[in-house]
């Protein structure tokens, strides 16, 4: 049956239910409201060719994906890729594909929603307390391995990064040090190259999804949207060993952003049952095949993440409640805590297993972990200002770094979109450029005499030390080598170090800081695994520290914790994160001391950052075209109901129904979920019986359970399927219903939905306001919302809802009389942002 919606002038959807006796097949499938992943969105014309899939406007831009070939497909892609990123849109569409890494993939929603239908229900009557207790027990075993694993993903990552890095390094040093300047170099940008190229090939030829942080694609995800090869394990792969090649290339990126995808990527491949794929499966794992049970494992994983970057278990959990997870409830919390407790726990053995120098170089430099050395801190009230103007000019730098990083961003991916070439030439560039910045820029230095008062060698010898020699001569050392020719994590060391006011030069620092804010926004966007965490660290520290100099005279703070006050700052005017990033903030330096001027310089650098722009997190998701749900709703949404965007014509099936119109359906449209009606003479009037999902109707015809005729009885479905049967596949090949082989009889004959259609799903009255539902629907995590028609003379169903139809761009499109009240607001931040720039 076709629910086709009529449009009276006050823009209510008032459909017609067109009956068909028994199931009948219909002339013409109609497109539902847009939620598929490939090709859902779309119209069905009246000879059942597809069109392009809607924008905002209603307008076509390109075709669907999942309905292109050739080279069609490929324009397509690029046409998209240039609508998401060049400008020309500011946030996520409606359409049905996001920037995934560096590809193009389509995406789809998730499935939160409790399913109840005869199955489960039976299957739940089923279960015993052993089942229970042994699905209990299997959650916390699997936190248990998601700790452990990422702990040792983490202490890898380190592990490679402080060998390859500091035999670089060192190879560089005793070059230097022999006088060969020229060999020096040479060596210093030609390994930089080949690990730079070493991390882009493997994104662009083998996981694309592997690029950039990640933390977008998980925030995404734990939102509600799914895109291929997300969490694969070719991704995982790439994503460790492109991180370390990219970081030991000594690009301004951090290795933090990649292991919160690492570890959410381990926790999505445990908590999947294991790959049909590579005939890795569990029969043990099947109660997780289910979207809710990996969501909350991947929020896990993404707290590992942190945990296992900075050491910061606390932090972690903090930060996946903050960040990434736009649901919680305290069940999670404790499995989340145990998460990272792991590994707090494994990265602990391991550290001290290296510390025998079993490790190699790693040890020396070590995992990041900045002791503020000084035994007492203690600050008064004229210490007050200093602190104020850290956390003003860190809210105003922090909005400056995502605006110049939102450009960049659009400008790289103009370059992107013109093949894979282009990818790998623009990553070389920027690595080149990076390497002569750093080798070069200390040149302009003055060396400095060697203090006398420190316990530390001087000049440095090997990879690390606050006292590079360079050029200089015996018992001189080199500050803005000190700073440029070492690691991150060591850069930051150095940097937090207490009591060495007077060892670095304001020139120096200063040159510092302007390199290392603008390497880390060009960086940033290349082809490889790449984060920002520690890039904003190292910046804020640099802003810290050359604060302290400017005005450290009228406070008593050290210049080392006004570094750590710097990056506090930093964090809090880019990310926006408060709770999490002072929590990371103390772990990271080891005292508790701090954490009165640590609140204080979030809170103001967050509250000024706030009044420019979003967070960066918040702008890669809209830039990479994510139909992200926020937690908040429009204003003009109140004055909208559910009704006034709600589209047609709507696809509804019979309880009992034709195989062959089914088939049909599934073939010219991508919906994920259907309404089942149940008409005469199975009622005395159309009645809504409940929802069926795509997935479960595939199972359905590939089993080819089938009745003769719509009078016949149908079997206990208990006893022909399992709920298992009806689980979320792994990461093997999903069904399609083009896969799935018809005779001309069984095309004939019908099945009953009956028994697998979810008898409670979610519904709205079609006179609830937008903004109602919109809680509603993010806050149950829901897929599909079923809008009623208020009067009931009318057909049971009015259309559904999904995330698109709450998306702003589809809205406007469909009343653009709010444009001015929706975009107002902004346009008044913007023009403050640019007045204050230019």
């Amino acid at each position: 049956m076709t629910l086709n919606p009529t449009s009276p002038p006050n823009h209510h959807r008032s459909p017609r239910l067109v009956s068909r006796a028994c199931g009948a097949a219909a002339a013409a499938a109609a497109m539902a409201p847009r939620d598929q992943s490939c090709g859902d969105g779309g119209e069905v014309d009246p000879e059942g060719g597809i069109e392009a899939p809607l924008l905002s406007s209603g307008s076509s831009f390109f075709q669907d994906p999942a309905h292109e070939d050739g080279d069609g497909d490929e324009e397509a892609r690029r046409r998209r890729r240039r609508f998401l990123l060049a400008g020309r849109s500011q946030s996520n569409t409606t359409s049905q594909v996001a920037l995934v890494g560096v590809g193009v993939c389509p995406i789809e929603s998730l499935d939160y929603e409790l399913i109840e239908n005869e199955v489960f229900k039976q299957d739940w009557r089923a279960r015993g307390r052993g089942h229970i207790l042994r699905y209990v027990a299997l959650k916390w075993a699997l936190c248990f391995l998601v700790g452990v694993l990422s702990a040792a993903a983490g202490f890898v990552a380190n592990l490679g990064v402080e060998n390859v890095a500091g035999a670089k390094f060192v190879v560089t040093s005793n070059l230097m040090l022999a006088g060969r300047y020229g060999a020096a170099f040479a060596v210093f940008l030609v390994s930089n190259f080949a690990l730079t190229m070493l991390a882009t090939v493997l994104t662009v030829y083998v996981a694309p999804a592997a690029a950039g942080s990640g933390i977008p694609e998980v925030k995404a995800y734990l939102n509600g949207v799914d895109a291929p090869d997300i969490f694969s394990l070719k991704t995982l792969v790439v994503k460790i060993v492109g991180c370390i090649a990219a970081v030991s290339s000594s690009l301004h990126v951090g290795k933090a952003g990649p292991l919160v995808h690492t570890g959410a990527c381990i926790a999505s491949i445990l908590g999947q049952g294991g790959s049909s794929k590579y005939h890795l499966t569990c029969k043990w794992l099947r109660y997780f095949k289910n979207d809710r049970d990996r969501r909350d494992l991947v929020t896990c994983g993404a707290g590992a993440g942190i945990a296992a970057a900075f050491r910061a278990p606390v932090g972690g959990v903090l930060f996946a409640l903050e960040a990434v997870s736009s649901w919680w409830r305290s069940a999670l919390l404790w499995r989340a805590f145990f998460t990272t407790a792991m590994v707090a726990v494994v990265l602990r053995a391991l550290i001290d297993f290296c510390k025998s120098d079993k490790c190699g170089l790693f040890g020396k430099g070590g995992l990041i972990m900045f002791d503020v050395t000084s035994d007492y801190i203690t600050y008064h009230l004229v210490d007050l200002p200093p602190v104020i103007t850290l956390g003003v000019l860190g809210g105003v730098l922090g909005s400056l770094h995502n605006f110049f990083l939102d450009k960049v961003l659009r400008l790289y991916n103009f370059i992107n979109e013109k093949g894979q070439k282009y990818k790998l030439l623009l990553a070389a560039v920027v690595t080149i450029c990076t390497s002569c910045c750093l080798f070069g820029l200390p040149w302009i230095a003055s060396c400095k005499p060697c203090p006398s008062d420190t316990e530390e060698a001087c000049p440095s010898i090997g990879r690390s030390g606050n006292f590079k020699k360079y050029q200089c001569a015996m018992n001189e050392y080199n500050d803005l080598a000190s700073l440029f020719f070492n690691t991150n994590d060591d850069t930051i060391r150095n940097l937090y170090s207490a009591g060495t006011d007077d060892e670095f030069h304001i020139s120096s620092i200063l040159v510092f800081f302007f390199t290392s804010y603008f390497l880390g926004i060009f960086s940033y966007g290349l082809a490889l695994p790449s984060g920002l965490f520690v890039p904003v660290i190292l910046t804020g520290a640099t802003y810290g520290r050359l604060v302290g100099m400017l005005i450290g005279s009228q406070s008593t703070l050290d210049h080392g914790l006004f570094a750590v006050l710097g990056s506090a700052a930093l964090l809090g005017g880019s990310m926006r994160m408060t709770v999490s990033v002072c929590v990371v903030i103390l772990e990271l330096t080891n005292n508790l001391l701090m954490l009165p001027l640590v609140m204080l310089v979030l809170l103001i650098s967050k509250t000024v950052a706030d009044a420019f722009n979003a967070n960066i997190y918040d702008l890669l998701v809209k830039l990479k075209g994510f139909p992200y749900l926020e937690g908040h709703v429009e204003p003009y949404m109140r004055q909208l109901s559910v009704s006034d965007v709600v589209t047609g014509p709507l696809q509804a099936f019979n309880g009992i129904e034709k195989v062959g119109h089914i088939v049909h359906v599934l073939r010219t449209t991508g919906h994920n979920g259907f309404p089942v009606v149940d008409e005469p003479p199975f009622s005395d009037s159309p009645v809504l019986f409940g929802l069926v999902l795509r997935a479960h109707l595939l199972v359905l015809l590939r089993k080819k359970d089938f009745i003769p005729n719509c009078t016949a009885s149908a079997l206990d479905a208990s006893k022909q399927f399992l709920p298992h049967d009806f689980a979320k596949p792994g990461s093997g090949k999903h069904d399609r219903i083009e896969e799935i082989e018809f005779s001309a009889e069984e095309l004939e004959m019908f099945v009953d939905l009956h028994p697998f259609t979810n008898t409670s799903p979610y519904t709205v009255v079609e006179t609830m306001s937008l903004a109602k539902a919109h809680v509603l629907f993010r806050e149950v995590g829901l897929r599909h919302l079923l809008v009623l028609p208020k009067s009931s003379k009318r057909a049971p169903v009015v259309g559904i809802l999904t995330r698109h139809d709450f998306m702003p761009e589809h809205i406007l499109g469909l009343h653009p009389f709010l444009f001015k009240t929706r975009w107002k607001k902004v346009r008044f931040g913007k023009s403050a942002f640019t007045n204050l720039v230019f």
